[in-house]
């Protein structure tokens, strides 16, 4: 089987600048792709920006600027916020600029002509341009998108049409045999009920006069332009070249173990139903999995740039740093639900978790066997005691959930384990008490001076292990905490060897990995 997977978050709009929310998915992604890299799987990470939509195009006439300006201005706040997050993504695709974009969706479209699953007519809808759908009636909320809280206008035109009712047989095979998954499972039921209810054909595209002349033209028919889902939606195959024939395209995409999709619950039907459908008019393979996750919230409501309660997260990275940002978002919000943020919570969960948790259980460790062990770490020597072997089954153990809980797209439960580690090895080091054994060791006790040397050892393990689980979360601290044990490996290390190879390392005191932080007003 092939050892290759491919991750992608959504491609977000670029009408405005970037706001936490945006945040969340990128290091949601980020950090499957980097656990993914850990367990040593071949891994193409992707994101970009959703350039040819019509909410650009009016926010650039809003602002009195020509659209390419306004997209050009956006998208360099989403790439400075992927830089800040330290995302480790493989590409980042721009829309309307990118040739193999333009060329994959014009592409797509024509399979799908081919297989008679588009057709034109007329059509009279209430269109919402944020959300760039057509709602029914019964959709809305007193009359109002139910995503940006605005009335949507009534849109009449003549557009193309993608046949998918005609797919609602196959799609529910594929979901229901879990061909395609989605999680979490209200999700999925979601999906599910949503192609059960019956499928209506959809709108592919827009005047090119309403558009403005912006986007992608219609094979053929340049009055039309191709409308975002068959536009923004085939990024992830045309990122890896596939109407090229790029090798990449075979590896990450038809022959990859999973393809999985991380999106923001407003956008489940357009991954989970659209895309698919649209992939099996083609002929092409589907994603594996969608992992949809909620919202972060404000007072219990959605922060979004329509809404105007947008948070920074750069200002918020400026207040904190990356590492304590991530964390806040990766160990503090439910991966699928939503979740209220604050930077007071951020400061705490800091505080606690990782101030004096982790970065105390390194200073102290360190400290300590630069005290007694000259700076090096000791080879295991003494008998060994019960509780040596609780915190091996304990290095095991967290290394089994947080493997578990990844393949279960539950980052929250992930950390949760690792935390577990390090509670667990701060308690390893009071029951021991190195600087008692340290004592009796210099009057001349061997059993202590050997019991030491155990206790340094086993601890150096449990820091290795937790700062190498730790890496796709908090990725400066953590690489920080490897090079104090002097750890250059960045895969998994099984439980049976979690104590290999330290024996013999310098083992130096670093400058506080994790400073303390104050809420900043």
């Amino acid at each position: 089987m092939s050892n290759s997977s491919f991750i992608s978050t959504t491609i977000p709009y670029v009408n405005a600048r970037p706001h936490l929310g945006h945040a969340l998915e990128y290091v949601q992604a980020d950090c499957f792709a980097r656990f993914m890299r850990l367990q040593g799987r071949d891994v193409f990470f992707l994101t970009g920006s959703d350039e040819n939509s019509l909410k650009n195009v009016i926010a650039a006439e809003s602002e009195g600027i020509p659209t390419r300006e306004l997209v050009d201005r956006n998208v360099a706040y989403f790439e400075n916020l992927t830089e800040q997050l330290k995302l480790s993504q493989d590409q980042f695709i721009r829309t309307s600029v990118d040739p193999r974009h333009i060329a994959g969706a014009s592409r797509v479209w024509e399979l799908i002509a081919a297989n008679d699953d588009i057709y034109k007519q007329s059509y009279e809808g209430l269109y919402c341009v944020g959300c760039e759908q057509f709602y029914s009636p019964a959709e809305l909320v007193d009359g109002k998108c139910p995503e940006h809280l605005v009335p949507p206008e009534l849109v009449k035109e003549e557009n193309y049409f993608f046949r998918l009712s005609r797919y609602q047989d196959r799609l529910l095979e594929a979901l229901k045999s879990g061909r395609l998954q989605v999680v979490p499972k209200s999700r999925y039921n979601e999906v599910v009920s949503f192609v059960e209810s019956g499928l209506q054909d959809i709108s592919v595209s827009r005047s090119t006069e309403r558009a403005r002349g912006w986007g992608i033209p219609v094979p053929g028919d340049p009055s039309q332009v191709i409308y975002v889902w068959i536009d923004a939606l085939t990024n992830y195959i045309n990122a890896l070249g596939w109407s090229d024939g790029d090798d990449r395209y075979k590896r990450y995409w038809e022959d990859a173990e999973s393809r999985t999709h991380v999106l923001g619950k407003g956008v489940t039907r357009f991954h989970a139903v659209y895309w698919p459908a649209m992939l099996m008019a083609a002929d092409l393979p589907l994603p594996t999995e969608t992992m949809v996750h909620g919202y972060i919230t404000a007072n219990g409501q959605k922060l979004s740039k329509s809404l105007g309660n947008a948070v920074d997260p750069v200002a918020v990275i400026d207040k904190y740093g990356i590492d304590a940002v991530r964390y806040a978002l990766l160990a503090d919000l439910s991966p699928f639900e939503d979740g209220d943020f604050s930077e007071e919570r951020l400061v705490q969960r800091y505080t606690n978790d990782l101030a004096n948790g982790l970065g105390n259980l390194v200073s102290r460790v360190a400290s300590m066997v630069g005290r007694y062990r000259d700076g090096v770490i000791p080879e295991a020597s003494g008998e060994r005691e019960e509780q040596d072997d609780r915190l091996a089954q304990q290095v095991a153990d967290t290394i089994t959930g947080v493997t578990a809980s990844m393949e279960r797209w539950d980052h929250r439960e992930a950390l949760n384990h690792v935390g577990d580690l390090i509670r667990a090895s701060n308690s390893y080091v009071d029951a021991n008490a190195p600087w008692h054994l340290a004592k009796a060791a210099k009057g001349g006790d061997e059993a202590a001076s050997a019991r030491m040397d155990t206790v340094f050892l086993y601890l150096a393990g449990a820091i290795r292990q937790a700062s190498l689980l730790m890496l796709p979360f908090v990725p400066e601290s953590a690489e920080k905490i490897l090079k104090v044990v002097g750890e250059e490996n960045h895969r998994l290390v099984e439980p049976s060897a979690w104590l290999d190879g330290l024996a013999g390392r310098a083992m130096e005191r670093p400058e506080p990995i994790f400073p303390r932080l104050d809420v900043v007003v």
